[in-house]
């Protein structure tokens, strides 16, 4: 697929040893894992760091050994941040909830975004980003979403070779996130500050397990169908394992149905599995060979001379991920490169879970326009948290 935009200024940065002062929303565990990569890039200087939690900040400031930064706390942390000045980047590593709001306020200050995924928990959200992504492009700022397979050579050379034709015509494919539960927080305050700590529980929060983390393996299926939408959902799930806490469901299981009656068959689980390993995992079956992906795991395609391919190990991508997509949002900023490819591809696999999860929360099909005209907000009731 051809990405190139059209109308896009260029944003070479006239940057003294070409460091860009960043800012950093999240500082959880990931989001230290984060710092420490941008640390380690050597092209960044960590300026800010906003957080609800002024205790998670402090400890990402001890971990990273990063001296004194500007620190900026509570629901609206993110928006002082920025309001703050000073800063060339921003990297939002928080709830996906809070994403439209603070990617919102990045790209009206015209600054550089490195946006985690999921873009937004509900259809409204995603077109914000959308929007405030396409001002970002006009702008001359990079903006860039972090899927980690989408930066792995092995995933590019295995569907690049499938787009050429190596598979023959596709017939049908598969896509698992089966994982065992996570752990929940047990930290000190108040209920609606454990629910916050608890994030991930929480559907509202994280828009459900089906878009905050099985995100992962429909974006690889939607990337496998050249990132061209379903035409229709079917499914189901439930919440019948993990209900001792927040309120997001433990399994999902659904079809979606692509143009040439091609179906690709979903399904999910957060629960022990009595020794089933799991994984994050793709198939896709065609006329001339299969291709098979695991997150972590091996990555090829199976079939004739013409079409095998042996791929490879990725087992540090969770690492390797995000560490490529710092540097080359770092190349792309100093090179004036702003025609940020990662918004679109984003934009549509998080439209396809959120599908998948109107399809089993209506118990119903879903088509791919309703998706589109879908004015659903979740909102949460965050009353008594700081402002």
């Amino acid at each position: 697929r051809d990405w190139s935009v059209t109308g896009v200024q260029t944003c070479a940065l006239p940057i003294s040893n070409s460091k860009l002062r960043l800012g950093l929303v999240g500082c959880g565990g990931r989001g230290q894992m984060i710092t420490g990569f941008f640390q380690a890039h050597g092209g960044y200087e960590i300026v800010a760091l906003a957080d609800y939690f002024p205790s998670r900040i402090e400890d990402t400031i001890k971990k990273r050994s990063l001296g004194a930064v500007r620190q900026h706390t509570g629901l609206q942390c993110a928006e002082k941040m920025i309001a703050a000045g000073g800063l060339d980047a921003v990297a939002i590593i928080s709830p996906p909830y809070f994403h439209p709001a603070q990617v919102r306020a990045a790209v009206a200050a015209k600054l550089h975004v490195y946006l985690a995924k999921p873009l937004a928990v509900d259809v409204p959200g995603v077109q914000a980003i959308a929007e405030s992504g396409r001002t970002a492009r006009q702008q001359g700022r990079v903006f860039l979403v972090d899927f980690q397979t989408r930066a792995n050579e092995f995933y590019l050379e295995a569907i690049r070779r499938l787009h050429a034709g190596a598979l023959g015509d596709l017939c049908f494919g598969e896509a698992l996130y089966h994982a065992g539960r996570l752990a929940r927080k047990l930290t000190p305050g108040t209920a609606q500050e454990t629910r916050l700590h608890n994030w991930v529980f929480d559907q509202t929060l994280s828009g459900d397990i089906i878009v905050e983390q099985n995100i992962h393996t429909l974006d690889v299926m939607s990337w496998i169908m050249k990132d061209s939408p379903p035409l229709r959902c079917t499914g189901t799930g439930g919440r019948r394992v993990r209900v001792d806490v927040g309120d997001c469901w433990d399994h999902f299981a659904q079809v979606f149905e692509y143009p040439h009656s091609v179906g690709v068959t979903f399904s999910s689980r957060q629960f022990d599995a009595h020794g089933d390993p799991g994984g994050i995992i793709n198939r896709m079956f065609g006329t001339k060979g299969v291709f098979l992906s695991t997150y972590g795991g091996n990555v090829m395609i199976r079939g004739g001379a013409e079409t095998f391919y042996r791929g490879g190990e990725t087992r540090a991508i969770y690492r390797d991920g995000p560490i490529a997509n710092i540097a080359a949002f770092h190349t792309q900023i100093l090179s004036g490169e702003a025609k940020n490819p990662t918004l679109e591809p984003s934009v549509t696999s998080n439209l396809v879970a959120i599908m998948g999860r109107m399809a089993a929360y209506e118990r119903r099909t879903v088509t791919w326009p309703e998706v589109l005209a879908s004015k659903q907000r979740l909102e949460a009731d965050l009353s008594g948290l700081q402002a």
